[in-house]
């Protein structure tokens, strides 16, 4: 009886729950990834939704699988099984669609892989003229305006090794944005800066997450992760061990390997 009433009621919500999500698609979305290297199973049943907007933050010990985690999102590590989507598209595992998809997927590393024979603005103005066909007096426009955004704008054209290591990490995250990216990847963008560089980053990160850019940032930088994350995920042994909103996890995470980590890296 209970059923029978509440069919009506299912059928035309049905309707409205598929327009919604197909409008509402996880910008990044992880189902049952799995990943090897040899015999080491670097990545284990990862699940993952991120909405449009979110900035998550990957936590967790030294080979705990974040960075491989980060560079499977644009197929930089191809994955053993699982199904991986940008935006409800799913990954392609190769050719050209596949880079058509990776130029929606900004990309920020350790290193910053700036081309040391180009200067700064034309650091910023290469892909979008090469991949998107943008002609260059609107691709140097926008790389201006980018280089204005992440305040290096009178850096512009100097070369890469006349730039300091925050400066340089700044033109990398200005040259990301430079293709209208859907969504941010970080991987540990800070750990190779002196100290004293390290703010000046991780101020422009921070000025991109309340701007409204999905990312997902692999970090050591716990204040970061605590201002300006909407949620924390936990590694462990390629595992997400927990999944939890920043404040939640620093208060009281709830595994064992969460509150051994958090014991070692706030106490320093």
């Amino acid at each position: 009886m209970t059923d029978d009433a509440a069919a009506p009621d299912t059928t035309g919500d049905a309707s409205t729950g598929d327009a919604s999500a197909a409008t509402s698609a996880p910008m990044i979305s992880m189902r049952n990834v799995q990943k090897h290297f040899g015999d080491l199973h670097v990545l284990r049943d990862i699940d993952l939704e991120v909405p449009k907007g979110q900035v998550v933050i990957v936590l967790g010990p030294s080979g705990s699988g974040k960075s491989t985690l980060c560079r499977t999102i644009n197929r930089l590590e191809p994955i053993d099984s699982g199904d991986i989507a940008i935006d409800g598209v799913p990954l392609p595992a190769e050719g050209r669609s596949l880079a058509a998809l990776r130029a929606d997927v900004g990309m920020v590393f350790q290193s910053f892989n700036l081309f040391a024979h180009k200067t700064i603005v034309e650091n910023v103005m290469l892909a979008p003229m090469k991949v998107r066909k943008i002609k260059k007096d609107a691709a140097r426009t926008h790389a201006m305006e980018l280089l204005t955004r992440v305040g290096i704008a009178n850096q512009a054209d100097k070369y890469p090794a006349q730039l300091s290591g925050g400066q340089q990490q700044r033109v990398a995250i200005a040259r990301a944005l430079a293709m209208n990216p859907k969504v941010m990847l970080f991987d540990e963008p800070t750990s190779a800066l002196d100290p004293e560089m390290v703010q000046e980053v991780l101020d422009v990160m921070v000025s991109l997450a309340k701007d409204g850019m999905t990312m997902l940032v692999v970090t050591h930088e716990m204040g970061f992760a605590r201002r300006a994350g909407n949620r924390v995920l936990f590694m462990a042994d390629g595992q997400v061990v927990e999944d939890a909103e920043p404040e939640a996890f620093f208060t009281a995470p709830k595994s064992d390997r969460a509150k051994d980590f958090l014991g070692k890296i706030l106490s320093h």
